[in-house]
């Protein structure tokens, strides 16, 4: 498989600019760009086996969102939140100089893309919301608190692997290989080990939601779904306990009344390495 081009764009903080990484997939020069958005404690690499399936097509870019992977981390922890992501999002596309852009987003990323989709005159053409939606389950908050941030080492790859399939298990199936191949990025040196490739602070926001800011968020983000006018493919894992099969529901009746594609043996969320999820993507952005 092709390796992606690393690159770096300049964005603004609170603090000052920090650096944030991009993957980038096929030819630069291509005026058709797709910009694939990982989730919360994931980064831009998770994308590799749809960007190596999209980039004869597409100019494919896949951003480690700060914090993560090869981006900076961030002086000001509060500054890990979805409208600031927005703003770096807005940077990128500067940068890349496309008019014309089409968006996958999973789960946090999914959050970005709508926000990104909902400014006025947003470049967006299609975008694709991987398992989530304006309602977050808290269950699912829940069970992502329980190791979001935590100190953790592993003393070589296949124990990290171990590890983080542990508590990925709404992934669904993969086999050995490409479960590696969706560890390796994860990880980075420590020592005669490995540790977590992010901020460990980006779980002090993430801890600080209150259920009244949670009911706050909740309220202008379907604000945000009702004013989008793009066509929208929505992805669910049928065991997710992100997204539920009511809002899935509901976002298929309301705003951009989304098109729902829902995976079996899968929950939180789908990581469109599998076939039939990378063509259920491919179709959506490929259609006339």
């Amino acid at each position: 498989m092709t390796e992606p081009r690393l690159r770096h764009v300049q964005c603004l903080d609170s603090r000052g600019l920090h650096r944030m990484a991009y993957w980038e997939w096929g030819d630069p020069a291509n005026r058709r760009v797709v910009v694939c958005v990982h989730g919360l404690s994931r980064q831009g690499r998770d994308f590799d086996t749809l960007a190596a399936d999209l980039c004869g097509r597409y100019r494919v870019v896949c951003p480690d969102v700060v914090g993560r992977g090869r981006s900076d981390w961030l002086a000001d922890p509060m500054g890990y939140a979805v409208p600031a992501y927005v703003a770096d999002m807005v940077t990128l596309l500067a940068r890349l100089d496309a008019e014309v852009v089409d968006w996958v987003g999973t789960s946090m990323g999914g959050l970005i893309g709508l926000g990104v989709a909902a400014l006025a005159h947003s470049p967006l053409r299609r975008l694709v919301l991987n398992d989530v939606g304006p309602v977050i389950e808290p269950s699912s908050l829940q069970r992502i608190g329980t190791y979001l941030g935590q100190p953790v080492r592993w003393r070589s790859v296949d124990e990290a692997a171990d590890a983080l399939l542990a508590i990925s298990q709404g992934f669904g199936p993969h086999t050995r290989e490409q479960w590696l191949a969706l560890t390796r990025p994860q990880l980075v040196p420590d020592g005669d080990g490995f540790k977590p490739h992010y901020d460990p602070a980006i779980a002090v926001p993430f801890r600080a939601i209150t259920p009244e800011m949670a009911a706050a968020g909740q309220a202008l983000l379907w604000q945000a779904w009702d004013s989008l006018k793009l066509p929208v493919l929505l992805l669910r894992g049928a065991d997710s306990d992100l997204l539920s099969p009511a809002t899935a529901r509901a976002m298929t009746e309301r705003g951009p009344k989304a098109r729902l594609v829902e995976f079996a043996g899968v929950g939180h969320a789908p990581t469109l390495v599998q076939a039939d999820q990378r063509q259920a993507v491919r179709e959506f952005l490929t259609a006339p």
